[in-house]
């Protein structure tokens, strides 16, 4: 483990801690707002644990050096709608556990690059086949989605409680 894939993990840990500590404080009725693609709040907690295992196996794609090709947004697009209709009645209970697992796992793998696996890039077809680096790619991804999503939640309570 390096420095820098240290600081990826505990980026991620943190993203993920920050999203659960909300999370377990929502009430039912929170725990069912919708945010602003709309999804339940529920499902987005879900959402992100589910991304972890497939944000790592394409960052480690170009870790190898490998591109990654045939993946596009319309996929990706697909399968969010795909898992938020699969997930639409997940407790807190299980989508906490869940975030929580996926989040260790990833943060392990991530621990488990080293500094030149970080640096390798290879074009990336979600991106217009730009040639970007697993450590961009993770940064991008695994541990920004958590905070991605952590705003979009928040927007969505503040719209709650302002009767929106």
């Amino acid at each position: 483990m390096s420095q820098r894939t240290e600081a990826l993990a505990q980026r991620l840990e943190q993203g993920a801690a920050e999203l659960a500590a909300l999370a377990s404080d929502l009430s039912d009725s929170e725990w069912q707002t919708r945010v602003r693609d709309g999804r339940k709040i529920g499902v987005v907690v879900h959402h992100v644990g589910t991304m972890y295992p497939l944000e790592i196996q394409l960052a480690q794609t170009l870790a190898e050096g490998k591109p990654i090709a045939g993946v596009t947004w319309d996929m990706v697009h697909e399968m969010n709608a795909k898992h938020a209709e699969a997930q639409d009645g997940v407790t807190k209970e299980e989508a906490l556990e869940f975030l929580r697992q996926n989040s260790q796992k990833a943060a392990a793998a991530i621990r488990a690059l080293k500094d030149e696996d970080l640096d390798r890039a290879a074009p990336v077809s979600l991106n217009s086949d730009a040639p970007l680096t697993c450590q961009f790619f993770l940064e991008d991804h695994a541990v920004r989605h958590s905070y991605h999503h952590l705003a979009a939640i928040r927007n969505a309570l503040v719209g709650v409680e302002a009767g929106a």
